[in-house]
């Protein structure tokens, strides 16, 4: 067993019994979101958010504004869910010196199952993305053979802290799919077995004079296609939250983000609205 497969799985163990997963790929909000209570422990949640770019994990999807829906229903520490995004505009990929492919509109659909208990939460999620230039015959949803599947299963851990100590962390690992390692020439994604890609990330919630503010950084510990070429951090940044008061019976949560991937060398700025 090589030492990265090790590493791997004392993660994976050590995760099931002290994690949890924090709102990852979609930066969830449900808080922010319309509920329909249906009894003292269970609810249904529905709403959406507007940005003018996904950012994820330090890196560009789709580059233009999205739509971000999401869904989910929660009964005693359990959640099951959808969350989505859909570019507004569409977007060109660089794919070699002298090539540059039209990518349509960028689109994904992922589904989770979360269980919290105590601060500490377990997530597995599934990243799904449908061919954005022919979406009902591109990527099949039901297809999870291993080398042509669009899906990417991940194992999720965090803990969320506590009131007087906000300190939140994260742990995810990509554990099937779409996540592949290197080739015989050493390109990542274009190997045949799983890569194994883990991220990690802490941050700190806090507020002042209104505002939610939350310094983040994230980074990975070995190379992937999903993230960058080499271990570092690839996402580091604040956020600002503010909750706009419409009216006694409504408000609008906005927020913005700087955030920038050193790996990369990118920058980024972020404005939201939460519906």
């Amino acid at each position: 067993m090589t030492r990265k497969n090790l590493f791997l799985r004392s993660i994976i163990l050590v995760s099931l019994f002290i994690g949890l997963c924090m709102q990852g790929h979609a930066q969830l909000q449900d808080e922010n979101k319309m509920e329909e209570k249906t009894g003292s422990s269970a609810a249904f949640s529905a709403g959406a958010d507007l940005v003018s770019r996904y950012i994820w994990r330090g890196s560009d999807y789709g580059n233009s504004p999205g739509i971000q829906p999401a869904m989910a229903f929660s009964v005693a520490g359990f959640k099951a869910g959808f969350w989505g995004s859909y570019g507004l505009g569409q977007y060109s990929k660089q794919i070699n010196d002298s090539t540059i492919a039209n990518m349509g509109h960028y689109a994904e659909v992922d589904l989770y199952l979360s269980y919290t208990w105590k601060g500490f939460t377990i997530m597995a999620y599934d990243y799904f993305f449908p061919n954005s230039l022919d979406p009902n015959n591109g990527n099949k949803y039901f297809n999870f053979k291993s080398g042509t599947t669009g899906h990417t299963l991940e194992a999720c851990l965090s803990w969320g802290g506590t009131e007087k100590f906000p300190l939140q962390l994260y742990a995810g690992t990509l554990i099937y799919g779409a996540d592949k390692g290197k080739d015989s020439t050493g390109v990542y994604g274009a190997g045949s077995e799983n890569n194994y890609s883990t991220y990690f990330e802490a941050a700190y919630q806090f507020n002042v004079k209104g505002f939610g503010i939350k310094p983040f950084l994230g980074g990975i510990p070995f190379g992937s296609s999903w993230y960058g070429p080499s271990g570092g951090i690839i996402n580091a940044g604040c956020t600002f939250t503010k909750t706009i008061r419409i009216s006694s019976e409504y408000s609008l949560p906005v927020f913005c983000s700087a955030i920038t991937n050193p790996q990369a060398q990118s920058l980024f700025l972020v404005f939201g609205i939460s519906l």
